[in-house]
């Protein structure tokens, strides 16, 4: 009897050995110290929550928390949990959660009672929340409508000390007039980010001062083509003057043609893209050479103020050019009332446009004609006044002011207010001045 005993005493402590063993495996000492402090602070916190008699209490209704003493060990033991002082994280936890301001908290549409807040306990074993009122909850819906309404929008005025390369493209001059010997200009640029449109002039050719030439440009693909011929068709027309055999009444006319022949080779040399089209006028010994290429236009008053138009616009619309066009291989396109060459184009002449060069010829039309008492001046633009103002309108306009620059803005000013949204440049030469002159 007392062997079995033994035995089994035995048995148990070695069962005890090895449990403890196990634990010490599971457990640094450090850390078994730390596990009956934490143990012992609990029972002791146990003591002091629980009352030290039971006293009858009335039955808890459903809105209320339970006493401590009431709830299971588990209840007791994440209240006491809670009474813990909060971590760094935990802190910011509970702000997190308890902050009427955040978005993901006011997304709870249920339900909140205004009554008993701020109350922390326990619940059916669950944790409670401080639950904010519903006045902290409008203040805070009405903080975060704020918050998302976008700030004022601040435009900064432009500063030409900041203008950088391409940006300052954005800034760019929209309008300018210039007023000059014999004749006036006025440009508007229109809903293009830069200016395409052009003009020049060469006065006292040759040191004569009766010999001017006057060009105005309309670029499109860009402004290189423009610029381009600005520089260059005016210097290149006078050399091919002093080059050219002097044939009687042909030679102007040749060195014109092979101005305008050799400036778009050049260009097209230069590998740039873009095109322009372009009317320009030569007054030399007396007489008015006009020339053009494309849809610029040139408008002769005589007669007191009769409208004359000195050029024919280069579009698909005239069955020549169309048939010029198709038997050179290319072809035509109409969309939306807009003849095309090859679908992309809407002027059947104009200095580069490389691309479609094979069809696109630079070889302008000219026409001459002397210059008499009866001529009184010369309307030179681009198709931005054209398209919404007609050949007579714009003689009557200039007729009735007495000033040629403002002749040209109010035109401008005409076209912009019909609707024109295209660069518009009007130049306006006074021929009287050369009247005579031979």
């Amino acid at each position: 009897m007392h062997l079995k005993i033994f035995q089994t005493c035995s048995y148990n402590w070695k069962m005890i050995v090895v449990d403890i063993q196990e634990f010490l495996m599971r457990f640094s000492l450090v850390s078994l110290v730390l596990y009956f402090l934490r143990r012992l602070r609990k029972t002791l916190r146990m003591a002091i929550v629980s009352p030290p008699t039971p006293s009858p209490s009335p039955s808890p209704s459903p809105s209320s928390p339970p006493s401590p003493s009431s709830l299971p060990w588990f209840g007791r033991w994440l209240l006491l949990e809670k009474e813990k002082p909060f971590s760094k994280l935990e802190k910011s936890k509970k702000t997190r959660i308890n902050d009427p301001t955040d978005e993901n908290f006011l997304k709870n549409d249920s339900p909140i009672s205004n009554k008993d807040q701020n109350v922390d306990g326990l619940i059916g074993g669950g944790l409670m929340m401080e639950i904010p009122s519903f006045s902290g909850i409008n203040e805070a819906r009405r903080s975060i409508n704020s918050r998302k309404r976008p700030a004022k929008l601040m435009v900064p005025s432009f500063v030409p000390s900041l203008d950088f390369g391409e940006v300052g493209k954005k800034f760019e001059k929209t309008e300018f007039e210039i007023e000059g010997r014999n004749y006036s200009v006025a440009c508007r640029k229109g809903r293009r980010e830069v200016m395409e449109d052009g003009q020049g002039a060469m006065l006292d050719i040759l040191r004569d001062h009766n010999q001017a030439f006057f060009v105005v440009i309309d670029g499109h693909g860009g402004k290189a083509a423009a610029e381009f011929v600005a520089e260059n068709l005016g210097k290149n027309i006078v050399k091919e003057l002093e080059r050219v055999e002097k044939k009687e009444g042909k030679y102007i006319e040749v060195a014109i043609r092979e101005g305008y022949l050799f400036t778009d080779q050049e260009f097209i040399n230069l590998g740039q893209n873009g095109g322009a089209c372009v009317a320009s006028a030569l007054l030399k010994n007396g007489e008015l050479h006009v020339a053009n290429v494309g849809d610029c236009r040139a408008v002769l008053s005589r007669n007191g103020g009769v409208a004359v138009r000195l050029t024919n616009d280069h579009r698909l619309t005239r069955e020549d050019e169309r048939a010029r066009v198709e038997n050179a291989g290319g072809f035509v396109y109409c969309h939306n009332g807009v003849w095309r060459v090859n679908g992309s184009l809407a002027v059947s002449r104009a200095f580069g446009d490389n691309y479609l060069k094979e069809w696109i010829i630079s070889e302008p039309d000219v026409v001459k004609l002397p210059l008499t008492s009866d001529c009184e001046f010369l309307i030179m633009a681009s198709d931005g006044l054209w398209d919404k103002v007609s050949d007579q309108e714009a003689v009557d306009v200039v007729a009735k002011e007495k000033s040629s620059i403002l002749a040209c803005k109010k035109l401008v000013d005409i076209s912009a207010r019909r609707g024109n949204l295209d660069d518009i440049t009007v130049m306006i030469i006074n021929l009287q001045s050369f009247v005579g002159s031979n």
